[in-house]
């Protein structure tokens, strides 16, 4: 299982403050980067937002107007003024409509484009980075982070424009019908202004904390379901229960902590304004009885208030959603700028359609040229390693665990690039193949096949979408599927659920057969398989490896008995390197290990 309390790890309170502004620096790029396209459609978004706080904002005007001059004059000065105020909120209810339907739009298609950066990128990314980037990481960053920032674009920055300008506007007017009334109104907004900044630093720790705790509960639930033949076998379902509900319990107590700190701001700010209102009415009623403001300015004044508190609810509302969605951003911009750690070259060589004279008759020779190559700085896996497998070629290599034979097949499919020397396919360097040339052309198969939910024709037509019906029957013919499959239409199950471990291996083999690549890696592809079952494989096998270089690495010597060459690895070099019988004449390590394989059969 996952050490989840790494997950946290992306994003810790404790990091300076250099690294929280390159963080958040690294998030607006994002956000720009994604809006960009969409820059004119956003100015008239502006435009209708400040058309309907226009006429927002011209309402309470508009009933100072009524008080203190439609009554006095009269039916139809009155009633042209309700029409102006009727005009003002059709304005604002036509313009809002707009807005919503727009900005709907926008904020869509933002998200729609992120997806599809966020699902590209992870399919980019090398298989170094998938190994330490959990799968449930991978499911946390395209839902609950995405779903973060739908928030902030379909709510969020509406209400934020909406309440900037209610507040100037409003502060604006205020000191327009009477400067001292105005100030006195205004006189809270510093205490207001504090109380604001106090709760952006307080939340955007809060809600950090939230964002890395739903990234815990999501991986350990994705781990938990992924491992659920393994948890119930070893009876791990409490353990897993006792730590979901822990993660579970962080998640809650970090939501808690934001809820707080809303439960302190929100009426806060609403006891402020309703203090405000008092203040005014008692000094306005006072100015309003000496005569030195009208009653329509008091009323104006009134209505006016309530609308310059209500945005402090709406901005409270939207650092809620910032802080959730920065945190969001803060991880997928961190995904969406990792580096592939095998990088598609800058100009792709093509393979060379006329083989060079040095090279065999045939495609698929495969040089390892002073390669070196590790995990980790100070435990090297191959030392040095020159190395010549002829187009045509097939070759076994064998060795004890941790030899560096899983290390070879990865560095010729290029999942890894060698730390110094280099690889080349029929002469050319991998690092200068285009990742779609390079995936034509060399194939790894594994032990553990994955089959995705579909039809068994669907999973051989893997590797070669456009394959005829005719071409993938032909493929299933060649090894066997059609032995155990009645129709290809049929489904494969849930990765294949519904297969033996031989039959899903047949089916990966059919995959390679249509897809027809030039090398064949084999790793470990029949270590799982009965003995009926491996019989059955080592035949499609035959078929499969006809006229083209493959590498096959196995434990169980049956398979290498159709190789021609034997490499044996110790240490990240090769200690032997022969045809079998050679090998086995030899007395070396192969024939004491082929000698222990025959004991093990008797």
């Amino acid at each position: 299982m996952t050490d989840w309390r790494g997950v946290a790890a992306e994003n810790r309170d404790d990091l300076d403050d250099e690294a929280n502004v390159l963080l958040r620096a690294r998030s607006r790029r994002l956000l720009g980067d994604l809006l960009r396209p969409h820059r004119r459609a956003i100015w008239l978004l502006v435009g209708l937002i400040v058309v309907s706080n226009a006429a927002g904002l011209s309402i309470p005007y508009l009933v100072k107007v009524g008080i203190d001059t439609g009554i006095p004059q009269g039916n139809r000065t009155l009633l042209m003024i309700v029409g102006a105020i009727l005009g003002c909120a059709v304005t604002q209810a036509l313009t809002r409509q707009a807005f919503l339907r727009f900005s709907g739009q926008i904020g869509q298609e933002t998200l729609l484009e992120l997806r599809r950066r966020v699902f590209e990128q992870f399919q980019r990314l090398s298989a170094a980075f998938h190994e330490k980037y959990t799968s449930g990481r991978v499911i946390s960053r395209l839902t609950s982070d995405v779903e973060a920032i739908a928030e902030l674009l379909e709510g969020g920055f509406d209400g934020l424009i909406t309440a900037v300008l209610t507040l100037f506007g409003t502060a604006a007017m205020l000191l327009i019908l009477d400067v001292h009334l105005g100030l006195v109104a205004l006189a809270p907004f510093p205490v207001l202004f504090l109380m604001t900044r106090w709760f952006r630093r307080a939340s955007r720790s809060a809600y950090r904390r939230s964002r890395e705790a739903v990234a815990a509960v999501i991986v350990h639930f994705v781990e938990s379901m992924t491992g659920i033949r393994a948890a119930q076998t070893f009876r791990r379902e409490p353990r897993n229960q006792e730590i979901f509900e822990e993660l579970d319990e962080r998640y809650r107590a970090a939501n808690l902590d934001s809820m707080r700190l809303i439960a302190l701001f929100q009426p806060g700010v609403k006891l402020l304004g309703n203090v405000t209102i008092a203040a005014v009415l008692l000094y306005g009623g006072w100015l309003a009885i000496e005569g030195e403001v009208t009653v329509g300015v008091l009323a104006a004044f009134l209505l006016y208030l309530r609308q310059f508190y209500e945005p402090m609810q709406e901005i409270s509302n939207f650092y809620n959603t910032l802080q959730s969605s920065g945190a969001a951003l803060e991880k997928l911009s961190g995904v969406l700028e990792e580096r592939p750690g095998v990088a598609e070259p800058l100009v792709a060589v093509a393979l060379p359609t006329t083989l060079p004279t040095t090279l065999p008759a045939g495609r698929g020779e495969v040089r390892f040229q002073d390669v070196r190559f590790h995990y980790h700085p100070d435990v090297p896996v191959l030392h040095r390693l020159d190395l010549v497998i002829p187009a045509g070629q097939i070759v076994a290599v064998v060795g004890a665990t941790g030899a560096g034979k899983t290390t070879l097949a990865k560095l010729i499919s290029r999942f890894y690039d060698p730390v110094t020397g280099r690889i080349t396919l029929d002469g050319v360097d991998l690092r200068d193949l285009g990742e779609a040339a390079l995936r034509r052309a060399i194939v790894m198969v594994t032990q553990e096949n994955y089959l995705f939910g579909g039809s068994v024709a669907d999973n051989i037509r893997f590797g070669r979408p456009s394959a005829t019906t005719a071409e993938v029957e032909a493929a299933a013919a060649a090894v066997g599927v059609h032995g155990f499959v009645a129709s290809l239409d049929g489904e494969a199950g849930k990765r294949g659920a519904r297969m033996s471990a031989g039959q899903r291996q047949l089916v990966a083999f059919a995959r390679v057969f249509l897809a027809d690549p030039a090398v064949l890696i084999l790793d470990e592809a029949t270590s799982s398989l009965d003995v009926p079952s491996e019989r059955l494989v080592q035949r499609a096998l035959r078929t499969v490896l006809t006229g083209r270089t493959a590498l096959i690495i196995a434990h169980r010597l049956s398979t290498v008995e159709i190789a021609d060459r034997v490499l044996v690895i110790d240490g990240g070099r090769v200690v032997e390197d022969g045809p079998p019988g050679e090998l086995i004449a030899a007395s070396g390590r192969y024939a004491g290990l082929h000698q222990a394989w025959i004991e093990s059969l008797t």
